[in-house]
């Protein structure tokens, strides 16, 4: 996966937990989410999907760990609006020096209004509630558009959690992230959001 399309993915992330906050029938403060998640990457030359796994977790205001487990270990941190990744080598992490924020830089300064339920006035995404438990979110800009069409958020059973995430990039092409073991504003130490 690209850098960008990662950043891209962290940021929708993010984007849809507190969009996820907001939607509730009684609006969720989010202070934290966590929770395990599979990816699986639908392509037409593809046979079958690619599938990863593996947990992310954030903290408010800007902390967030993005880890896949499988096929290849790597994570991804980003706290006080600063980025790491690191990718496992010979049983080894070693950093990724070419990982920049300059992808997400537009993005962070969105996450405190989004987390504050503030979507009118996004200059990203428009946001509709197609019904109860779905909630589309369309690009604004064209240059976004070539790469995502439109991104669907599938609301869970339990209040405040989020079932999947579905980012179609095109009419043969889409990721969705599914979730599960989700935990809501529990306190996360913060030597999470960083390498031990």
């Amino acid at each position: 996966m690209g850098r960008l399309y990662s950043c891209l993915l962290v940021c929708l992330i993010l984007l849809s937990a507190s969009v996820l906050a907001w939607s509730a029938e009684k609006p969720v403060r989010l202070r934290s989410v966590q929770a395990d998640f599979t990816q699986e990457t639908h392509l037409k030359i593809l046979s079958r999907p690619l599938v990863s796994r593996g947990i992310f977790a954030f903290q408010a205001p800007q902390s967030l760990r993005w880890e896949y487990s499988s096929p290849l270990h790597s994570i991804l941190f980003m706290q006080n609006g600063r980025m790491e990744k690191f990718i496992e080598k010979d049983g080894r992490f070693e950093q990724d020096k070419g990982m920049g924020a300059g992808s997400m830089q537009f993005i962070l300064p969105e996450i405190s209004s989004w987390l504050e339920g503030r979507f009118a006035d996004n200059p990203v995404f428009t946001t509709v509630r197609r019904d109860a438990r779905t909630i589309v979110l369309t690009p604004k800009e064209p240059g976004l558009q070539a790469v995502i069409s439109s991104i669907e958020l599938h609301l869970g059973q339990q209040e405040g959690v989020m079932d999947s995430v579905t980012i179609f990039e095109g009419p043969d092409a889409f990721t969705r992230l599914t979730f599960s073991n989700t935990v809501l504003n529990r306190e996360i130490p913060e030597n999470f959001f960083r390498m031990q």
